[in-house]
């Protein structure tokens, strides 16, 4: 199984997400700032780190959308890449 977590946070996004991914024993945490500075809360874009238990990537503004689909295939390769590892 693979769990992805999500994490709003409104100050120290990554420290508060990290804390998140280890106290829910998640493989991957989705964590965005919806600090009213940011302007991504009720908005169309969005900011996102992705952060896993050794990594943490920014990605940058997009779409709500594109960061859905950009996710999907993140998982996918993850998914992907725990078969090749049972085999």
């Amino acid at each position: 199984a693979l769990v992805i977590g999500f994490a709003a946070e409104t100050q120290d996004l990554e420290k508060n997400a990290r804390k998140k991914l280890l106290a829910k024993g998640c493989d991957l945490i989705v964590a965005n700032d919806v600090s009213p500075e940011s302007g991504v809360f009720g908005g169309d874009k969005n900011r996102v780190l992705i952060i896993g238990d050794k990594t943490c990537e920014e990605w940058p503004m997009l779409a709500k959308e594109e960061v859905a689909g950009r996710l999907m295939h993140l998982v996918a390769t993850m998914l992907a890449d725990h078969q090749t590892e049972i085999k």
